[in-house]
């Protein structure tokens, strides 16, 4: 079938071979010892975020994330109304799991084991029969995190020297992050669930539209049309290790008369809030964070590993301000019900392929121009990988 079709043109081949067009390979998108260098070279040295500002809102609020992709347990606490600290979920005694909530409000942590307590600043304050160790207080605090805000979204790095700061790392992405509504949201609405499949064909899915007419002829009907067909992106950008896509909608969509009325009720409390009506870039932050920055849609997805065969997806619409009405309500429900109802039909394809690579039957994998997203995915991870690999047989450090 002819891409270039009346209406619409898509972006040419020649834009994005510089990105690579050879095929790559298979095995890194279900070889354990591969992911196991991933861990290594990328989740325990980069900017992952970790959650919203509005999760911690006032002094005293925390937050603890599971990161089985670095063997990792985050504590972010909200000091004051001007500090936020990340440290590791670790007692500075014995090394037992300080905090077992998920999230609340504490000013002090005390460990389980043997109830050494700590402020939520990290020092220590108090030990039981303190006196019998051959260490001081000052030295017993907990350890610390790098964390930054970029957005209203909380990042943290566990490098114990990161060679960027956030904004460095977020480059250009991180003034378009800023103008999305997610900056001002006081509110999220979230689904969690699980996949049997390595991360990056989780990530891939969810940045090509190359499927789009085959799983959701339904659901994705608002994104395809006689002019686009596979509802392709208007343009792509990289900002490496970053990338956005501009989404295409169908201005021949005719949605169906419940679909209109919440479609119509988002728009008018998008309006309310003065947001930016006309933007409708999603961007893929390194390594495994979607933001979809539009109006209607304050949308991210957090794509976290577990296993070389298992991730953990996080689907969040951020919202501005409280439910203050039944409309507001219906649009906000609609909106994630929506998103979930994409989701649930690309778990099962997501699943069937990492079974059909890991099955040893392909050595790789061939992308086409419209998943250039993929490919740059794929480059900017193997190239850490590979450097790591480098640096480990040279002895040096990693870069």
């Amino acid at each position: 079938m002819n891409d270039a079709v009346p209406g619409f043109e898509p972006v040419s081949k020649e834009d994005v071979a510089h990105l690579g067009t050879d095929p790559v390979p298979a095995g890194p998108y279900y070889e354990p010892a591969y992911f196991e260098l991933e861990k290594a070279a990328i989740f325990r040295r980069t900017w992952m975020q970790v959650g919203h500002v509005c999760e911690i809102p006032e002094p005293g609020s925390f937050m603890v994330r599971e990161f089985e992709c670095a063997d990792a347990s985050i504590l972010v606490t909200r000091v004051s109304d001007t500090e936020v600290r990340a440290f590791h979920n670790v007692c500075t005694h014995r090394g037992t799991i300080l905090v077992e909530e998920s999230a609340g409000t504490r000013s002090r942590f005390s460990c389980p084991y043997h109830k050494w307590t700590f402020a939520n600043s990290g020092e220590l304050l108090s030990a039981p029969d303190f006196d019998k160790f051959y260490v001081d207080k000052a030295d017993c605090g907990l350890a610390e995190v790098a964390v930054d805000i970029c957005a209203g979204l909380v990042f943290i790095n566990l490098d114990p020297s990161p060679e960027q700061g956030l904004r460095e790392f977020l480059g250009p992405i991180a003034q378009k992050l800023e103008g999305t509504p997610m900056a001002r949201a006081t509110a999220f609405s979230e689904y969690v669930y699980e996949v049997q499949a390595n991360w990056k064909l989780t990530y891939d899915n969810f940045q090509e539209n190359y499927h789009l007419r085959f799983l959701h002829p339904r659901s994705g009907e608002m994104a395809n049309g006689p002019d686009n067909p596979f509802g392709y992106p208007e343009r792509y950008e990289f900002f490496d290790p970053h990338r956005t896509q501009t989404i295409w909608s169908n201005p021949q969509a005719q949605p169906k008369p419940f679909q209109l009325m919440a479609f119509m009720k988002v728009a008018e409390f998008a309006m309310r809030d003065e947001l930016d009506m006309v933007t409708r870039d999603y961007y893929g932050v390194f390594p495994n964070l979607f933001v979809l920055g539009t109006a209607t849609t304050h949308f991210s997805q957090w794509i976290m590993p577990i296993a070389a065969d298992r991730t953990r997806s996080v689907v969040r619409l951020y919202w501005i301000g409280e439910d203050d009405c039944a409309s507001r309500r219906f649009a906000r429900e609609f909106s994630l019900a929506t998103a979930l109802d994409i989701h649930s039909e690309d778990r099962a394809v997501i699943e069937a392929g990492h079974r059909g690579l890991a099955s040893g039957a392909l050595r790789h994998i061939h992308f086409q121009s419209q998943e250039a997203l993929c490919r740059h995915l794929f480059n900017e991870v193997d190239r850490r990988v590979q450097a790591y690999k480098a640096q480990q047989q040279s002895g040096g450090d990693v870069a």
